[in-house]
This record gives C-alpha cells, structure tokens and sequence, in this order.
C-alpha cells in the first residue's frame, strides 16, 4: 500500500457518484471488491475501485435513464390506446342506453295515453271507436281526450294525472 495514495469510504464514494450508499455498497458486494484497508469499522478503498465504481454509476444511470423514457413513452402509448378502446365502447354503451330510455319513454306515454282513454270510457259509458287500444297512437298530451271535452255545463271535466312522467303533461 502506497502511503500517499488516497482511500475512500463507502459514504464518500456515494457523495461522488451522487447515488445512495446502499446502492454502492451492493454494487461492491455483486461484483466481489474487497477492501484496501479498514479504518475502525469503515472499509476504505483505493482510488481505482472508486473510479470503477463512479464510472459504472454514470453509464449505469445515462443508460437507465434512455432506457426509461423510452419504455415509458411506450406503456403511455399502450395506455392511451387502451384507453382510447375503452371510451369507444362507453359511448357505444351510453347510445344504446339512451335509446333505450327513449323507448322506454315512448312505451310509458303510449300506456299512460291507453289508460287515460280506458278510464274515460269506463267514467262516461258511453263506448266508442277510440276505447280500442291502437297500434299507432297519435293522441296529444296537450289535448283532452274525447269523452273529457267538457260537460252539459261547459265546465271542463279534468282528471287528475298522476304517474312517472306526469311532469311531461304540464
């Protein structure tokens, strides 16, 4: 051993390299260094093992940040068009709902059109060509039915509606 050659500790050689003294110290372990000397407790090693071990840190982390951002652009990809599948079949999902609340709709109406028409019918007894449930009923909601136009006094003979969607009739 040289007398004026300089060793160093594992905490120095990581303050050098700017990584954490475990990551040095398992570097030294996977690749079997052995120490110059000890100093109490601390391992000391010769200039040249630092310099190997600061020069596998710089092209270690050169080389792992390249390799890094690339893979992560690659995963962001795969994620947007993954993504990207997943809000297709969404708004696919949300145009068949909608449809189908639409039909709901239409279904609900046309009974509750069919039950104002059977309640008429039944309150008046007086059975006409409409008290048939129709394939296509183009009735208004706005409109009163036939047998609810009114009475002998003028007085409009009103039922209350009540159901579902009896906001839709005011």
């Amino acid at each position: 051993m040289n007398n004026n050659e300089r060793l160093y500790k594992i905490s120095e050689i990581s303050d050098i390299a700017k990584v954490n003294k475990t990551k040095v110290w398992r570097y030294i372990r996977d690749n079997n260094i052995s120490e110059r000397s000890m100093k109490g407790n601390a391992k000391l090693y010769s200039e040249h093992t630092k310099d190997v071990i600061i020069k596998a840190f710089s092209s270690e982390s050169v080389h792992l940040a390249t390799e890094t951002k690339a893979d992560t652009s690659r995963i962001l990809l795969e994620q947007i068009d993954i993504l990207k599948g997943e809000l297709e079949r969404k708004n696919d999902q949300l145009d068949k709902m909608q449809s189908l609340l639409d039909q709901q709709q239409q279904l609900n109406l046309s009974t509750n059109r069919q039950n104002e028409k059977l309640l008429d019918t039944t309150t008046n007894n007086t059975p006409s060509q409409d008290d048939s449930p129709s394939q296509s009923d183009d009735t208004d909601v706005l409109k009163p039915t036939k047998g609810n136009e009114g009475n002998s006094k003028g007085v409009e003979n009103k039922t209350p509606k009540k159901g579902l969607f009896s906001w839709l009739r005011r």
